[in-house]
């Protein structure tokens, strides 16, 4: 049976703007992979993240170039060895997924779960900004009991110390997406620990990680630019606590699948996070997080609007995906 393959760039207005240590958007640029065979269809979508490298074009590239095999028949296996892990091979990789479970009747989470999936308590994100600003977000969302907190600046400890006041039964977890310096380091870990704070995300910048090693700290330090891959893991021990999964960087849910359980072996904790997209994004990663320490899903909740349908999202809570929506 022969299969079609479509591509389609699509943007989606966040409800406010979105700003980290890197700089700061206002809407979603996703790409949106369609694989067709017979009467089934299978999705998967993509963040091209400039921070590695990619943009719409040159993801939209990556994907045209496999048209041909794709539509020639390609399996989730041959595609994992034929291209390089990023944004372009998570939208196949997943829409690869989708399709075989509509193909075949057996849904996804039939098959990477070891329990019927469930709901799960996801992060809700802080943005940067001034430490008034953050608490004032902080203040709307107090009843939320885990914030993802956007820092990365020479000096934070005003705005982390505003935070934990504005939100004081909330966990905390600090993402200096490479914003902090080893100099800065242990002044941010300490208030930090005297804060609520349960982890501190890439404090340092990928390839500086070494400043970690052997430093003493009162909270759990989590890599996310520093992992891609199972492969880098070995290379990150001894330096966190704990790694964050997310599909646009390890390249899709097959993948994925393989570091969660690499990193599981090694004693690493597990989050499964996400970029900003929508609930199609979302979809095979709250599977991926059935068995996660922490949970970062809130990409739809930053939206002015999501696609349809969408995951149900209850409080705090991400509910997994109905057929309709994904695998």
């Amino acid at each position: 049976m022969s299969r079609t393959l479509s591509v389609v760039g699509e943007r989606f207005p966040l409800a406010a703007a979105f700003t980290i240590s890197r700089g700061s958007k206002t809407e979603a640029a996703v790409l949106t992979c369609t694989i067709g065979e017979g009467e089934n269809a299978g999705r998967g979508e993509c963040v091209p993240y400039a921070r590695y490298g990619e943009t719409l074009d040159s993801v939209r590239e990556e994907i045209e170039a496999m048209r041909g095999s794709i539509e020639g028949g390609m399996d989730r296996a041959a595609l994992n060895a034929a291209m390089k892990p990023g944004a372009a091979r998570n939208a196949l990789d997943c829409a690869l997924w989708d399709l075989e479970a509509k193909s075949g009747g057996v849904s996804v989470a039939a098959r990477v779960c070891a329990a019927p999936p469930r709901p799960l308590e996801t992060a809700y994100t802080i943005t940067l900004g001034t430490p008034e600003a953050m608490a004032a977000q902080a203040a709307a969302q107090a009843a939320r009991p885990l914030l993802k907190v956007k820092v990365g600046t020479a000096d934070d400890e005003a705005r982390i110390a505003a935070v934990a006041a504005a939100a004081p039964q909330s966990r905390i977890i600090l993402d200096a997406n490479e914003g902090w310096s080893a100099d800065n380091l242990a002044r941010h870990l300490d208030i930090a620990a005297r804060c609520r704070v349960v982890l501190v995300e890439q404090p340092l910048p990928a390839g500086k990680d070494e400043a970690l090693r052997d430093r003493p700290r009162g909270v759990p330090v989590c890599a996310d630019e520093s992992l891609h891959v199972a492969d880098d893991l070995d290379r990150l021990a001894g330096l966190y606590d704990a790694v964050n999964i997310k599909l646009d960087k390890a390249g899709g849910l097959t993948a994925a699948l393989a570091l969660r359980e690499r990193a599981r072996a090694l004693g690493f904790k597990v989050m499964v996070g996400c970029m900003v997209g929508t609930s199609l994004a979302m979809a095979p990663a709250v599977l991926l997080a059935q068995d996660a320490d922490f949970v970062d899903l809130d990409g739809p909740l930053l939206l002015a609007r999501d696609r349809r349908p969408s995951l149900a999202y209850e409080g705090a809570l991400v509910y997994p995906p109905e057929p309709a929506l994904w695998g």
